[in-house]
């Protein structure tokens, strides 16, 4: 009987990864997960979507069914809090004084909700989405008919403001910055949710600062800084997230936007891997370092974890991906646009709802925004994955095959 045991912290995406990679690659001793949430490992980008309009329980956003934890002799510890690692004496403490001895260690302890303490933060009605928990609390606040703010025009604000408006509420969004999605996409891009959203209803403003958040024992308006006052019932703040590195550096671990790994998902300590939101690692792709925020990530570094905690380490090297599910919108993004100095529509932003915007720098293809346009996604991932370029004087026509526009490396 193997006394190996890998203890994985936090209960992510991630986490079931590396849980289900070990026993594939051969894993014979103990697995635990060691998770804050009362919930086994769960889907997220359901919450603020299908989820939040209820077409979607609890159940249905498990990533495995408990049968799957029970079969393969994986240990959940939900609704506890790592607050230590010796790493040392190879322990871990828990919220509760207990510990928990290990062999092997990975962190897949995700990113938290930046919070900024607007005056009137405090009060019932003001809600952060990031959990579970977080969006059955704001769903009491839900009123066909009622008014609700949301703060920050990134894609969990665009898509709360979506499902509200799919429950029937009145919504303005609030961006501080002069375009919805400035810090992720162009501004083509930029344009065409805020046509989408003003169509179905959305109230949104830009080039807006939140002054304070007022109400009386319950939220009922926000104040802007120049005096303007909105009435609501219901206030979500989504500014962002911040990895979760406390633990890590605690413990003595590089943290540098994350949990600094190599290329098989290894901190500087060899016994410790980490997987997901937290790690900031290298896309040898892009030949940059990242920190990601995707579902793509978590899973295909966590493989990779799971691979080198078995002793079979393996380079990760993956394109990243991502979606956003707003209205009848699919947005689908393969690869990363950062320090693109062109980008070109294949199709129309300014009426319907279906194109794909590609980016790219010096002439060479670095990523594709999707809208309701799968074909255009799938081609695009593979070629960029595959070192595949586009010309960008040939991508607008939509005459010439979508197959016909990529060239070799």
């Amino acid at each position: 009987m193997s006394t190996e045991h890998c203890v994985i912290v936090g209960g992510s995406h991630a986490a079931a990864s590396i849980a289900a990679a070990l026993r594939q690659e051969g894993w014979e001793g103990k697995i635990s997960i060691v998770g804050e949430e009362p919930h086994m490992p769960y889907h997220r980008p359901p919450l603020s979507k299908a989820y939040f309009c209820g077409e979607k329980n609890e159940h249905e956003l498990l990533i495995r069914p408990e049968s799957f934890y029970e079969k393969n002799d994986i240990d959940l510890v939900l609704g506890s809090r790592v607050v230590g690692i010796d790493r040392e004496a190879k322990k871990l403490t828990l919220h509760d004084g207990g510990e928990i001895p290990y062999t092997k260690l990975a962190l897949t302890t995700g990113a938290k909700v930046r919070k900024i303490p607007f005056t009137g933060h405090e009060l019932p009605g003001v809600h952060y989405l990031r959990d579970l928990g977080d969006v059955d609390e704001i769903k009491k606040y839900v009123t066909e008919g009622a008014s609700a703010v949301i703060v920050g025009g990134g894609y969990i604000g665009l898509e709360t403001a979506a499902s509200l408006r799919k429950l029937g509420m009145k919504v303005t969004v609030l961006e501080a910055m002069s375009r919805v999605l400035q810090r992720v996409t162009a501004p083509e891009l930029s344009a065409f949710y805020t046509r989408i959203h003003t169509e179905e209803g959305v109230d949104i403003r830009t080039d807006v600062t939140l002054e304070e958040i007022t109400g009386d024992g319950k939220v009922n308006g926000v104040r802007l800084a120049d005096g303007t006052v909105i009435d609501c019932k219901l206030v979500v703040i989504g500014v962002g997230v911040i990895p979760e590195t406390e633990l890590a550096e605690q413990a003595g671990l590089v943290v540098n936007n994350g949990i600094v790994v190599n290329e098989f998902a290894q901190t500087n300590d060899p016994d410790i891997v980490a997987a997901g939101d937290c790690t900031f690692h290298h896309n040898p792709i892009y030949n940059m370092d990242i920190r990601l925020e995707s579902v793509q990530n978590a899973t295909d570094q966590g493989r990779i974890a799971a691979k080198t905690l078995c002793g079979n380490p393996t380079a990760y090297s993956a394109l990243p991906w991502f979606w956003s599910d707003q209205y009848d919108l699919k947005l689908q993004i393969a690869g990363l646009s950062q320090g693109y100095d062109q980008v070109v529509v294949r199709g129309d932003t300014t009426s319907g709802r279906s194109f794909a915007a590609f980016y790219f720098k010096e002439g060479r293809l670095l990523a594709v925004d999707a809208v309701n346009s799968p074909k255009e996604f799938m081609m695009c991932k593979k070629a960029l994955a595959a070192g595949q370029t586009a010309d960008p004087n040939k991508v607008a026509d939509l005459s010439i095959e979508l197959k016909d526009l990529f060239t070799a490396p």
